[in-house]
């Protein structure tokens, strides 16, 4: 009986039928791995285009608050870059930021306005702001806010009012890019839409 199952197993095996089918079963294998490699692969680049976007996007927020800062005075909200900032700041510098390194920062600039305002020059109004939101903001805006797409859409609501009033302040779009300083203002503020834009799109598609 022994003999005649191992017969039987060794014809199986010999069968081109079978043969056939365990090959295709291969191929099948293979090709969805090479397709779970594949979207695993366009997934990560998907998603270092967002963090790499993310970084422009509050590099390009910090540089419009100086400018508005220094040589840049104009009529606009520029104090909502302090909130965009908020929420479009890389998660390695917003931890750094909302810890003990953030705390000292808040507490010396506060020392300094409140013992010292003559050596608290006004150019640090905003960036002190900015550190003091991101030490007291409670969890809800540190965290859920900020890591959904609400704190996207709070960005690209922020970025969509700064263009069109920098574009009527400037007198029209052609003339946004003529003016002195003109093209880096309006590039800094086209950046700030770069980054919500594309978060929007990879949510919602």
């Amino acid at each position: 009986m022994g003999r005649k199952g191992m017969g039987y197993l060794a014809l199986r095996s010999d069968d081109p039928e079978t043969s056939e089918l365990i090959d295709s079963d291969i191929k099948e294998l293979k090709i969805a791995a090479k397709r779970l490699i594949s979207d695993a692969t366009k997934l990560g680049g998907l998603g270092f285009g967002t963090a790499f976007l993310k970084w422009v996007a509050s590099l390009a927020a910090i540089y419009l608050l100086i400018l508005d800062r220094t040589n840049w005075r104009t009529n606009m909200l520029t104090s909502l870059l302090i909130p965009y900032i908020f929420f479009s700041l890389p998660s390695v510098l917003f931890n750094l930021l909302r810890g003990e390194v953030g705390r000292w920062i808040a507490f010396v600039a506060v020392v300094l306005r409140l013992f010292f305002p003559r050596h608290f020059p006004d150019w640090l109004e905003m960036p002190g702001s900015l550190i003091l939101l991101l030490v007291v903001a409670p969890n809800l805006f540190a965290h859920t806010l900020k890591d959904s797409w609400v704190g996207v859409l709070i960005c690209l609501l922020i970025g969509c009012y700064l263009l069109q009033e920098h574009i009527r302040a400037s007198g029209g779009f052609r003339n946004s890019f003529t003016q002195s300083h003109g093209i880096s203002n309006t590039l800094g503020i086209i950046l700030l839409l770069v980054y919500p834009v594309w978060a929007l799109v990879l949510h919602f598609i």
